[in-house]
């Protein structure tokens, strides 16, 4: 099993028919969707969502995403995403995403996104400011956003 951060922020989905190959396991160019959507949901649970940081003038992009896959997730499987962010620097910073099997508990991907802060409008770094530092930090434990659609 993946190394999951007790109490992070949660997101639950279900694997739908199109996001499936061929071979009917989840292709792989959708781990990045889910990664995305994990960090959108997580930044949701954590601030009120990306619109906080553009109506201060910042805003983030990806620098670097890497995946490493350990199991096939296929149709209709419930995936746990599970978020925290694990470094931040002057001007970046780490999400960390693992993915599990919510029915079996075994590992099937995770992710690591690298952020750098910028300013929303000229796109030039801007240091992380030292508030937000200690919120991505803090994270979001405990929440969990359901779009699987089952009962917890």
């Amino acid at each position: 099993m993946t190394n999951v951060k007790p109490n992070a922020f949660e997101l639950l989905l279900r694997v739908r028919y199109a996001e499936c190959d061929p071979q009917n396991v989840v292709f792989n160019a959708r781990y990045a969707d889910y990664a995305d959507l994990a960090a959108t949901e997580f930044m949701r649970a954590l601030i009120g969502g990306y619109q906080a940081l553009t109506n201060q003038g910042l805003d983030n992009q990806v620098v670097n995403l890497n995946i490493s896959w350990q199991n096939s997730a296929r149709f209709d499987d419930i995936l746990c995403l599970s978020v925290h962010v694990s470094k931040v620097g002057n001007t970046s910073f780490t999400m960390q995403i693992n993915m599990l099997n919510w029915q079996t508990k075994h590992a099937v991907a995770s992710a690591e996104i690298v952020y750098v802060m910028v300013d929303s409008l000229t796109l030039e770094k801007k240091p992380v400011p030292n508030e937000f530092k200690e919120t991505l930090l803090k994270g979001a434990p405990g929440k969990t956003m359901n779009l699987a659609g089952i009962e917890l």
